[in-house]
């Protein structure tokens, strides 16, 4: 992958942010950003009850809505799909409750502009001290858990899978099946699966991160179920790889659209 021409071919950088009753935080987090660095902005309210959708037209995002609350899979499924609509050439996920710092926009561009990367994570373990930043002790421990037995089924080397910050070139985005994935937050570990599968350049950037209420609202439950939807997730994808089953989710769009033109 060749980088982009910064001169002639500079590529669209469009922001999204997946938003549910983020109002006390939308806006700290929008003027962190460093615009210069991006073209657009979107933000898809996920049936938010809070001034969520207020606050995003008064700072002029780009704003789709839901009507209710359909879930951070299915909020992330809007924001790829509008990005792509709006011609993107790489689209970032940050979310809006500022819990990681967006001025670090350009460090997590910049793989993918140099032609280095597919797909870019922000990796709060590269940083070193993410208990003393904040994280649960039950968080940090089901994290390298958790990223230990991916890092086994996938055959990757990547100090965490569970950033919500991350940066996606246009190619791997019309490539990975995402409309396929959960509604729920597993979503976000299906789209590595799919990625790593399909061979997709994944890079991490140190970022640090802040906890607090409005930025940390799972609690231990939801993390278990997280946790037992990713176990599920990887028997799955263990199943396809081994031919066990044969699973749309876990194929290129790209080369399922060559093989029915062929059969045609």
């Amino acid at each position: 992958m060749a980088p982009f021409d910064k001169t002639s071919d500079k590529p669209k950088v469009v922001v999204v942010m997946p938003a549910y009753n983020a109002a006390k935080t939308l806006k700290i987090t929008y003027e962190a950003i460093p615009h210069q660095a991006i073209d657009q902005i979107i933000l898809v309210d996920d049936g938010s009850t809070d001034r969520t959708l207020e606050i995003a037209r008064d700072l002029n995002l780009t704003a789709f809505v839901h009507t209710r609350n359909y879930g951070y899979g299915a909020n992330q499924k809007t924001c790829y799909t509008e990005a792509l609509n709006e011609g993107a050439d790489i689209v970032v996920m940050l979310h809006p409750d500022y819990q990681y710092d967006p001025t670090l926009l350009p460090e997590v561009l910049a793989p993918i502009k140099a032609g280095d990367a597919d797909i870019v994570l922000g990796s709060r373990f590269l940083m070193g001290k993410t208990v003393e930043q904040g994280m649960p002790w039950w968080k940090y421990l089901g994290n390298r858990f958790l990223t230990t037995l991916e890092n086994w089924a996938l055959g990757l080397r990547l100090s965490e899978y569970h950033t919500g910050y991350r940066a996606f070139s246009r190619r791997a985005l019309e490539e990975i099946p995402f409309y396929l994935n959960s509604d729920k937050f597993v979503f976000d570990q299906e789209m590595l699966v799919q990625a790593a599968h399909l061979r997709f350049r994944i890079r991490e950037v140190p970022v640090p991160t802040k906890y607090f209420p409005e930025a940390s609202k799972a609690s231990f439950v939801d993390s278990v179920i997280y946790g037992l939807s990713i176990l599920l997730l990887l028997g799955r994808f263990l199943a396809h790889k081994t031919s066990l089953v044969q699973l749309r989710q876990f194929q290129s769009l790209h080369s399922r659209y060559r093989r029915a033109e062929h059969l045609a």
